[in-house]
């Protein structure tokens, strides 16, 4: 499936309210350490970089992020953020490892309107289920059954609406799109 990250951008730029869920980088498949201390491989650190880079090239940059205290998140948020310069207001969240999709909608709600673009950098299968949640039954079949398959790392998803994000419910928000790091050489 082609994706015009373009067109993508433009819909987001016509919306008051943005929101990007986001699966972190690729990991290693495991820890001596545990689970939440995974560290990014060298092909996730590229894929961090590439999408961080992608969203300055495209006006993605959000307002804030707020990401899970797990390792690999954490290492996924630090090689975005050097692009995205002094911009976004960043939240470490270790509720987004342990809470489910509620931590997802608690952001939302504890995100302030002034704050337009939003973004938050979480975990399978919590970021595809929110998104299969948060998502118009109007929005594309196509794009519903990929978020049915789950993400791959450092996939994004991309929602806008006119609503600002403490009105989100469930299936409110118009599903612009799902991006993969190879999307951003375009």
């Amino acid at each position: 499936m082609g994706v015009n990250i373009k067109k993508i951008a433009k819909h987001a730029g016509k919306c008051t309210y943005t929101l990007m869920l986001m699966r972190h980088a690729k990991t290693e498949s495991e820890a001596p350490e545990g689970d939440r201390n995974r560290q990014l491989t060298e092909k996730g650190l590229k894929q961090a970089r590439k999408v961080g880079k992608g969203l300055v090239k495209f006006d993605l940059v959000p307002d804030r992020i707020v990401c899970s205290g797990a390792r690999r998140a954490r290492q996924t948020l630090d090689r975005m953020l050097k692009p995205f310069g002094d911009g976004p207001e960043v939240d470490y969240r270790e509720d987004l490892y342990e809470s489910g999709m509620q931590a997802v909608f608690d952001q939302l709600a504890e995100t302030k309107p002034k704050q337009h673009r939003l973004m938050v950098i979480g975990h399978e299968p919590i970021m595809s289920i929110c998104s299969q949640w948060l998502a118009k039954p109007e929005s594309d079949p196509d794009l519903l059954d990929l978020l049915n398959l789950g993400l791959s790392p450092a996939n994004l998803v991309i929602f806008g609406s006119e609503k600002p994000f403490k009105e989100w419910q469930t299936h409110t928000a118009r599903l612009l799109g799902i991006l993969e790091p190879h999307d951003f050489s375009n």
